[in-house]
């Protein structure tokens, strides 16, 4: 019996793929029967670290050192992508953060900071899945078909208050898979969302200097983990094939129970 994520052949671009949920998105594609997946990272090394981990294990890859914040830069990317592959049929704005920027470990007040500062977070959370969905929908109109998943986090659902600017770029891009998906509905393209709250990555761990402030942390979870690239990875799997079809629109909690809603 087939499964029902089988992704029969379709190519697959992930941006912040390098390492983290862009990187277990990416191997959780191609076991699935992607047909290519596109590896976009700021640093080329993790790009191609993760590529060749894909190509390792029978699947396709393609490597692309691309800053999402530079719209060129990301046209350039998917006209490579489309040369090598011939279409991009899923997107993946998983490239979040600052960016390349150490944004986290320098966290402000809101009225300690200023346009240089949001520029980090706007640029990378908003701007770049703007980019990305503008450079790749074409393609998508085109054929009559596409996947387009953003990864949010629940500071754009139920907001931060050290982390406002960012917040406010999370949900913005919530926002905007949500007007694109009734713009795109009818050429059978869905779009939405996956937001988390804390996964255990490299950034994250970085944040967690001892056990105590870990325990602090996970009291405000149900489920007292740290979620794991893999817990994204499967959601993200689940709306880019057949079997979330009929889903457009949507923003998906994958979060322990950080936050709950209707």
């Amino acid at each position: 019996m087939d499964s029902i994520l089988d992704l029969k052949g379709r190519v697959a671009l992930v941006t912040g793929a390098g390492q983290g949920v862009g990187r277990q998105v990416a191997i959780q594609l191609a076991a699935n029967n992607a047909g290519g997946i596109v590896v976009n990272d700021f640093h080329l090394d993790r790009a191609q670290a993760v590529a060749e981990e894909i190509c390792r294990v029978g699947g396709k890859a393609l490597p692309v050192a691309c800053d999402v914040t530079d719209f060129r830069a990301v046209t350039s990317m998917v006209e490579t992508a489309e040369g090598k592959f011939g279409r991009v049929d899923i997107l993946v704005n998983n490239a979040g953060n600052a960016g390349p920027s150490d944004g986290l470990s320098n966290i402000k007040p809101f009225w300690e900071t200023g346009p240089e500062e949001w520029a980090n977070w706007l640029g990378t959370n908003l701007y770049g899945v703007l980019n990305c969905t503008r450079a790749s929908i074409n393609g998508m109109l085109k054929r009559n078909q596409g996947r387009i998943i953003t990864v949010i986090s629940d500071a754009g659902r139920v907001g931060e208050p050290h982390l406002a600017v960012y917040s406010g770029a999370k949900a913005g891009a919530a926002g905007f898979m949500r007007g694109l998906a009734k713009a795109v509905g009818r050429n059978n393209i869905t779009a939405n969302c996956v937001a988390l709250a804390g996964i255990n990555t490299p950034g994250v761990a970085a944040l967690m200097p001892d056990e105590d402030t870990m325990k602090k942390i996970l009291r405000a979870y149900l489920i007292r983990r740290l979620g794991e690239p893999s817990d994204a990875a499967n959601m993200i799997l689940f709306l880019a094939s057949d079997a979330a079809s009929w889903i457009t629109g949507q923003t998906y909690p994958v979060n322990g129970g950080y936050s709950v809603s209707v």
